[in-house]
């Protein structure tokens, strides 16, 4: 039994006591004819025992028959995601929606709890990236099931059944490692995020067409995928620079481990592009204000998240189709990435 002293009981806990799925619960506690008496009497004792109380906040906004959608992003504080917020909100806006944003800090933990927390307010529907290390996805599975709108962008999953807004970042790598190899660069690394998101994948693959296309033979040892992380990337970059034979470029997976890369290279006493080159997926807005300034692969962020909110105003709407969007990457040459 859970501890109410130290937590308030949720959807979440009454199902899992009842060995049912939150859909069941929240339908049973609206009266849902969908769900039996004896079902819907059952989950009504136990919300009482277990104290359970509706989110007032929520009962006060649906009293007022607002139209709310819920966001969860991995991390808000980085230009991407508060791009791909921006362009959300001016979309939901235009349409009579608001939008209320949870950060998930790329934990799965935190993620599910946000879900928790949308399903609760009664929202209209959610827009969601994947946090790094979600690797079960039972919470959406769950959305799905309860009949929620939802939509991907960025990291995605469960594509069957949700619609999905990505970048084209497999064509934009290998363009961008095709332009490292056009300009003198043959020892090229790549440094990537978890191999089980989608996006590494792409990113990775493209990468890997380019030096396949241009019969540069593939070393494992400058492929190096880990946790989106500032110091692991640093450390990762350290690591290949200090190889017998380190890599002449790489190309880094987002602009956390780009600058991670920038400044390892910077610490090392290299020079940038003359010993290592280098090109990000990152945005513009750090890339152009760095010395040397930075060549990127850039994401029209905010027009992922209006393309996002489109998608998913069209499932509110009664639309049922899976959509998947593309919104293509920009490779911007600035001063990093050609030696000749």
């Amino acid at each position: 039994m859970i501890n109410k002293k130290h937590h308030r009981t949720s959807l979440k806990d009454l199902a899992k006591e009842l060995g049912v799925s939150i859909a069941t619960v929240s339908r049973a506690l609206r009266g849902s004819s969908e769900i039996g008496q004896e079902m819907q009497q059952r989950v009504k004792d136990l919300a009482k025992r277990m104290n359970y109380r509706p989110n007032p906040f929520a009962q006060s906004l649906r009293k007022e028959a607002p139209k709310i959608i819920g966001v969860v992003v991995p991390n808000l504080v980085t230009h991407y995601y508060a791009a791909v917020l921006d362009g959300i909100e001016d979309e939901a806006r235009r349409e009579g929606y608001s939008v209320i944003c949870a950060n998930s800090h790329e934990h799965v933990e935190d993620e599910r709890q946000a879900v928790e927390m949308f399903i609760s307010m009664h929202v209209e529907g959610i827009i969601a990236c994947l946090a790094q290390n979600t690797v079960d996805y039972s919470h959406f599975e769950e959305i799905s099931d309860m009949g929620i709108p939802l939509v991907f962008f960025g990291r995605t999953c469960l594509t069957d059944r949700f619609s999905s807004v990505t970048a084209n970042g497999d064509e934009a790598a290998q363009m961008a490692t095709q332009h490292l190899i056009d300009t003198g660069s043959r020892h090229i690394a790549f440094i990537g995020g978890p191999n089980h998101l989608d996006m590494v994948r792409r990113r990775k693959h493209g990468y890997l067409e380019a030096l396949r296309e241009n019969h540069i033979e593939i070393d494992r040892n400058l492929v190096v995928c880990d946790k989106i992380d500032y110091d692991i990337a640093l450390q990762s970059v350290e690591r290949l620079l200090s190889l017998h034979n380190p890599p002449d470029a790489i190309l880094a997976f987002n602009d956390i481990i780009t600058f991670a890369a920038f400044t390892a290279i910077k610490n090392k006493g290299l020079c940038i592009p003359a010993d290592v080159a280098l090109i990000g997926f990152t945005d513009d807005r750090h890339a152009a204000y760095v010395t040397p300034r930075m060549s990127a692969i850039e994401d029209q962020s905010r027009l992922m998240g209006i393309t996002a909110c489109q998608l998913l105003l069209k499932n509110i709407n009664g639309d049922s189709k899976v959509c998947k969007k593309i919104v293509p990457q920009q490779l911007v040459i600035r001063e990093t990435s050609a030696k000749k």
